[in-house]
């Protein structure tokens, strides 16, 4: 088996009828309807994802997490709380994520890696929950 990253956050809703699925998506601020044929297992396989993707508890912002400088294109500030393992992770454009379940070793290495985004898109962005935090 091997496995593979996945993104589906820009995944909208999902049907399926006798000729496939029918995939709303979002694309640049748009909604683009996808058909993709497929049998009906692969609807009820995303709807048993969304259900587990809706059970993982939400990040508990309960205490403020120390931020560092990042000297990076993508990220203004990184922090982590090593007690809850999580890590936050503030953008350029001033949204501040929290990721859950973050290894203390993850979070050396993405404190030497030479590129955080780079770091950030292979190693983080879609394998861990995520939390946007207002």
């Amino acid at each position: 088996m091997k496995l593979s990253k996945i993104d589906l956050s820009s995944l909208r809703a999902i049907a399926h009828d006798d000729n496939g699925l029918k995939l709303l998506i979002e694309r640049d601020d748009e909604i683009e309807y996808v058909e993709i044929p497929a049998p009906l297992a692969a609807y009820e396989g995303l709807q048993l994802l969304d259900r587990i993707i809706a059970a993982t508890p939400a990040i508990a912002p309960s205490e403020e997490i120390e931020m560092l400088p990042a000297c990076s294109s993508m990220a203004a500030r990184v922090g982590y709380d090593d007690e809850r393992e999580i890590l936050q992770i503030e953008f350029n454009s001033g949204a501040v994520y929290q990721y859950s379940h973050i290894e203390p070793e993850l979070w050396e290495d993405l404190q030497s890696t030479d590129s955080i985004g780079s770091f950030y898109n292979h190693e983080i962005k879609g394998y861990y929950p995520s939390e946007r935090i207002e």
